[in-house]
């Protein structure tokens, strides 16, 4: 062999590198699950085929259990200072709206605050933390071996190869990892398309501004720099055709058919069109290869609920890859990632579709049922409280298996005050182990911490009736209650945490 030759085999094998986790995608579902992992010192690569973020948001609002992670995580002032919140979410658009001040959480609201901040804000804490984020980096694709996968990569200065345990796509609807996997993505094509554009006007509208009549709906909120996001949908939006790009008339005719005036738009920074196909992955996670995000699921912008539903899958997956890459999961715990959030992507599913039909009810018949629906929202309580608790995923709970499991199993831990701190629950928990809530009152509990478990004191929850009769509970990293007790006698509830805590090989 010739002296180029072996400097070229020496280049060819310098190119290959090592990442415990490679995250294919670098928005932020990627941004934050990079981030989660390296919260438990996991080495971590993300691959970001953009150069730069872009500008042109396609979500807008953080939900308030999205403003629940970010706090779980002490994050969530740098947000909050930056957004403008709003109390209200909207349903299909309709006239009235759900109100969020009455829910349960120490955020009854939802920030408004464009996708590139957002992204921002994310790429700078995952950076803070040593993730390796790579933009214009790729994922061309991966080998998985028996305990271990070899993804190929294409960067600005030629192809090479990460050694790692698992691969993550958080790479969208298109995911490369997903179809290299063999993963299907099952669903419907795109049978209605919505129009949006980002301008100027001269003569904006109020904040806020919402109508929707037999001539179309119509959305238009302010965005950073003076301008607008124009969103909406017209009866000519039912189609099997791609119509060609919207062009800025297009856009200015149908804001006048709709609003009966253009406000004096102009400067289009973005012009788009969206459709409604919607597809579920069938696996979340299929050997050393996971899922989530757009991914994982696809579906029609309704709600503003994409990138809150992306980030929370991020929120479930993290700790639990980095439990099984550390060795302390219990069995199937990586496993419970695709039971808990499929059945969440199910429900993204049935409510994005409902609310498509709503969105494109411009028959007599459909503005009848938009009326009623709307006439529902403030005359029902409990009709209003389910879509509301839906859109901002407060309502989410994972099922338990075990038929004597207390109630609160499953769901989503309240911020409870802690009486040994001046915190909260949310200001407790941490990415690497589990919370110990001891409810008793007299720190029957206080001895049982250990490497992966935080023993923090409270007081027992007579406010919330489901809440009422805990004397312990086990909260997960990510704010779900893993178990609760009602046990009366110490020493018993002693035993019962001990049991648990083995289980989980804690």
């Amino acid at each position: 062999m010739g002296a180029q030759q072996v400097n070229t085999a020496q280049a060819e094998a310098a190119r290959v590198e090592t990442a415990q986790v490679v995250i294919s995608g670098g928005g932020p579902v990627g941004l934050w699950l990079a981030a989660e992992l390296r919260l438990n010192n996991i080495s971590v690569t993300v691959l970001e085929i953009r150069t730069e973020i872009d500008n042109r948001s396609k979500a807008l609002t953080v939900h308030p259990r999205g403003v629940e992670v970010l706090a779980s995580r002490g994050i969530h002032q740098r947000f909050l200072d930056e957004s403008l919140k709003i109390s209200t979410g909207h349903f299909a658009n309709l006239s009235n709206r759900l109100d969020f001040s009455v829910m349960d959480t120490p955020f009854p609201y939802t920030l408004f605050i464009p996708q590139a901040r957002t992204e921002a804000l994310f790429e700078e804490y995952a950076r803070g933390l040593g993730a390796d984020i790579r933009r214009g980096h790729r994922v061309t694709g991966f080998t998985e071996h028996a305990d271990s996968v070899t993804v190929r990569v294409e960067g600005p200065e030629g192809p090479y190869e990460i050694q790692t345990e698992y691969i993550a796509g958080c790479d969208g609807t298109r995911s490369t990892v997903r179809d290299v996997a063999g993963i299907e993505f099952p669903g419907t094509d795109s049978r209605y398309l919505g129009w949006l554009g980002d301008v100027l006007f001269d003569n904006p509208p109020a904040p806020g501004f919402n109508r929707f009549t037999e001539r179309g709906g119509l959305m238009i909120v302010p965005l950073p720099d003076n301008r607008w996001r124009i969103a909406g949908t017209s009866p000519d939006s039912e189609t099997r055709e791609w119509p060609g790009d919207l062009t800025m008339d297009e856009l200015r005719q149908k804001v006048i058919d709709i609003a009966g005036e253009d406000f004096g738009m102009r400067d289009p920074s973005w012009l788009s069109r969206y459709g409604n196909a919607t597809r579920l992955a069938s696996h979340y996670r299929r050997g050393r290869v996971v899922l989530a995000g757009d991914a994982a699921h696809q579906h029609y912008p309704t709600g503003g609920v994409g990138m809150n539903v992306g980030f929370q899958d991020a929120f479930n997956l993290g700790w639990k890859l980095a439990a099984t890459i550390d060795g302390w999961a219990s069995d199937g715990l990586l496993d419970s990632y695709h039971s808990d959030r499929y059945p969440v992507g199910e429900q993204l599913m049935e409510h994005s579709r409902a609310q498509t039909y709503l969105f494109h009810a411009f028959t007599p018949e459909g503005m009848a049922l938009r009326d009623l629906l709307s006439r529902m929202v403030p005359e029902s309580r409990e009709f209003s409280d389910v879509l509301a608790g839906r859109l901002t995923a407060l309502d989410v709970a994972y099922p338990s298996t075990d038929p004597t499991a207390h109630p609160v199993t499953g769901t989503r831990a309240p911020d409870l005050a802690l009486t040994d701190t001046d915190s909260t629950l949310f200001g407790a928990l941490r990415a690497d182990s589990y919370v110990l809530l001891d409810l008793t009152e007299d720190d029957a509990l206080a001895d049982r911490a250990q490497q992966r478990v935080t023993v923090r004191a409270g007081a027992p929850d007579k406010t919330r009736p489901a809440w009422a009769d805990v004397r312990a509970a086990l909260i997960r990293p990510d704010g779900h209650v893993a178990w609760a007790w009602t046990e009366a006698d110490d020493t018993k509830l002693a035993a019962q945490v001990d049991a648990a805590i083995t289980t989980l090989n804690l």
